[in-house]
């Protein structure tokens, strides 16, 4: 892995996001979600936070769906009315292609995989669908895990014109970080950890931020649901410089804020503005929740890429 290589991929993610909707043939994955009685989506890292979002649109819309971790030890029983759904950037994750050897044969399998031949997985499902993400040169999964997202969205019936907004919404927000990412890292900096929170609907945004600043420049952060906050995390923000950036949209919001404002806790407002945040970056459409899990992470993604690059400059690194 490598900063360089890894802001390069951040960049090129909206010609990516355009690209996956144009190419995105998801059918066939559509046709077997309406046939399943139950549909298990199983990943790891990246690939398992975009099931998340995904899976919630699915239940929604009245579709009973779970998100396993490849790797439980507690799996849900193959049948022939499971439709299992492999995702795996690479199609080579052990954990994923074990799962999905586990239904293939009882249960329908597809695999959403960025490798051109389907790599392992794709050897084990009934049919594949290729997310043409492209080479990721830093070899930290960011436009996968956005394609994957992509993906997932059009299966869970998202249409192509509705998230093709997404795609310029990002560009500009890439375009204006001149004015937003050195007062965003002034804030992250002196920040012991950082917190990433969002709703449920958007869970993806928070569990992916968190992920690229731990494995990129090796930051503390973890990743909490909006009305969870309350309950799980509350009790950290006594500490001083305790830091968020804050996905909007959660019906809970204005309760974390009741916490986090008297208490002196700053937090950085992505996308829709929130009362008394410490800075506020903004993006088109970003009361649209299609656009917004797409674009979301794009903030911590280039924050991350940044940070790294100047710890690894000052040997700052692990």
């Amino acid at each position: 892995m490598n900063p360089d290589g890894f802001l390069a991929d951040v960049l090129d993610e909206p010609a990516t996001l355009a690209r996956v909707l144009d190419q995105a043939d998801v059918g066939e994955l559509r046709a077997a979600i309406a046939r399943a009685r139950l549909v298990v989506l199983t990943g790891m890292g990246s690939s398992r936070f975009a099931a998340l979002t995904a899976a919630a649109r699915l239940r929604t819309a009245g579709i009973a769906a779970v998100v396993e971790y490849a790797s439980t030890d507690v799996p849900t029983k193959p049948a022939p009315d499971v439709l299992a759904i492999g995702i795996s950037a690479t199609g080579n994750s052990a954990e994923t292609v074990a799962a999905l050897a586990r239904h293939h044969g009882t249960s329908k399998t597809i695999a959403i995989t960025n490798a051109p031949d389907g790599g392992k997985l794709g050897a084990l499902a009934d049919a594949t669908v290729p997310l043409h993400a492209g080479t990721e040169t830093g070899g930290v999964a960011c436009k996968t895990f956005q394609a994957t997202l992509a993906v997932l969205l059009l299966a869970a019936g998202a249409t192509p014109d509705a998230l093709k907004p997404a795609a310029d919404a990002q560009q500009a927000l890439l375009d204006a970080r001149t004015t937003w990412l050195d007062p965003l890292l002034d804030i992250l900096e002196p920040a012991s950890t950082v917190y990433t929170v969002a709703p449920a609907s958007r869970i993806s945004s928070a569990e992916q931020s968190a992920l690229m600043l731990r494995e990129g420049p090796r930051i503390p952060a973890d990743a909490t649901e909006t009305g969870d906050w309350s309950h799980v995390d509350v009790y950290l923000s006594k500490y001083p410089n305790y830091t968020a950036l804050l996905f909007p949209g959660s019906p809970y919001d204005a309760e974390a804020l009741e916490w986090l404002t008297p208490r002196g806790a700053e937090y950085i407002a992505i996308g829709q503005p929130v009362a008394g945040a410490a800075l506020h970056i903004p993006y088109n459409n970003a009361d649209d929740p299609l656009v917004a899990s797409l674009v979301d992470v794009t903030v911590a993604e280039l924050a991350a890429a940044t940070w790294w690059r100047r710890r690894l400059d000052a040997n700052l690194m692990p």
